[in-house]
């Protein structure tokens, strides 16, 4: 199957065949016809599948497609503002031949610049819900017109505590809208959420193992002492380019960073104590290949998209499972292959435990130097 199967407009194809995609991914295959359709979607799909453009392109064609009112037609709301970032950038480049404006709106900066644009008129809003409130709240933004509600990531948002700002943010908006809904877990309160926020909705599930069963994932027991060391071997003897470093804390991100780069190996911490600013300077160091090594705490573990990202290592194992997916789902992404390498330390033994039981492939024990 190909992206023209769809029958998009030659416009939409014109910006993927620019960005080498033929082929689209199986979340693709089922989520873009039935939102072509305007039917509500719930549909359950973990990072790395290409969920971004399996809800922007169809929402791209069919605003393209349909007479334009003025105001804001579809809101995607997401649990960050890398998320929100990175789903503006997808919305810009595959409707890049199109007549459609977009913008994102976040927190951690000025709102400025942001309310201007929407001032100027925009088709799409990418958001994250602190910062839309309060452009609501001022009059800036107005969703009288919305056509589609996409939530991306919604298990993450009920996680941050982002549920009461969504129930009131949908008090505000038309009955008439087409409701699309993205999570990776359907925990009890998502559940809730769903049947509060659509109507007899099309359900698309993609399992896991259609992204794991392209991340090798090892594990060398190690003890803390020797953790930097072994960092430090595994980038110089395997010769990597590009690596997300996960570290539990800032402080322990930032340590990291200096070493390496006292090593000379490149390196920018990258946490919430960072400015947002600061935080997409290190990205676009990361991803132009001015920096090396990327060590970030869990903030980066979703919501950040780079292509063909070969490594992830867990410098130190996550406290859930969970979080360990999503760590891990950094490499890997949208049929690419990639390895992830996790540091396990005497203490973190229980957590390696947790994280196998979940796991789609046994966990390879690497012998090191540093044992």
């Amino acid at each position: 199957m190909t992206f023209e199967d769809f029958n998009l407009s030659s416009a939409i194809i014109k910006s993927l065949k620019e960005k080498g995609y033929t082929h689209p991914t199986p979340i693709q295959q089922q989520a873009i016809p039935q939102i072509l359709s305007g039917r509500d979607i719930v549909a359950s799909a973990e990072t790395g599948t290409g969920k971004t453009a399996a809800f922007s392109i169809p929402i791209l064609e069919r605003l393209a497609k349909t007479k334009r009112s003025a105001g804001i037609r579809a809101l995607v709301l997401t649990p960050t503002r890398e998320l929100a970032i990175q789903v503006y950038e997808n919305l810009r480049y595959y409707g890049k031949h199109l007549p459609l404006k977009s913008t994102a709106v976040f927190g951690g900066v000025s709102q400025y610049n942001q309310a201007k644009d929407i001032r100027k008129g925009i088709d799409i809003l990418v958001a994250t819900p602190g910062r839309l409130h309060d452009l609501i709240d001022q009059g800036i933004v107005s969703l009288n017109q919305l056509e589609v509600l996409v939530l991306d990531e919604a298990d993450r948002m009920l996680d941050m505590g982002f549920i009461h700002d969504i129930k009131r943010l949908i008090k505000l908006l038309p009955p008439s809208r087409q409701n699309v809904f993205f999570s990776a877990t359907m925990p009890a309160e998502v559940h809730d959420l769903i049947k509060k926020l659509t109507r007899d909705p099309i359900r698309i599930k993609v399992e896991s193992t259609t992204v794991k069963a392209a991340i090798k994932q090892s594990v060398y027991y190690v003890e803390p002492a020797s953790k930097r060391a072994l960092l430090k071997h595994l980038i110089v003897e395997q010769a990597m380019q590009n690596v997300i470093v996960f570290a539990r804390t800032k402080y322990g991100a930032d340590k990291i960073a200096k070493d390496l780069n006292k090593s000379g190996i490149p390196a920018e911490a990258f946490h919430g104590n960072k400015s947002q600013n600061a935080r997409q300077r290190a990205l676009s160091n990361f991803k132009r290949n001015a920096t090396r090594v990327l060590v970030a705490t869990d903030i980066a573990a979703r919501g950040i998209d780079i292509a063909d990202l070969p490594f992830v290592i867990n410098y130190e194992l996550p406290e859930s499972a969970e979080t360990y997916t999503h760590r891990i789902g950094r490499t890997g992404r949208a049929g690419q292959t990639g390895s992830a390498l996790s540091f396990c330390g005497r203490e973190e033994r229980d957590q390696l435990k947790n994280i196998n039981r979940i796991a789609t492939q046994a966990l390879t024990v690497v012998e090191h130097p540093f044992n």
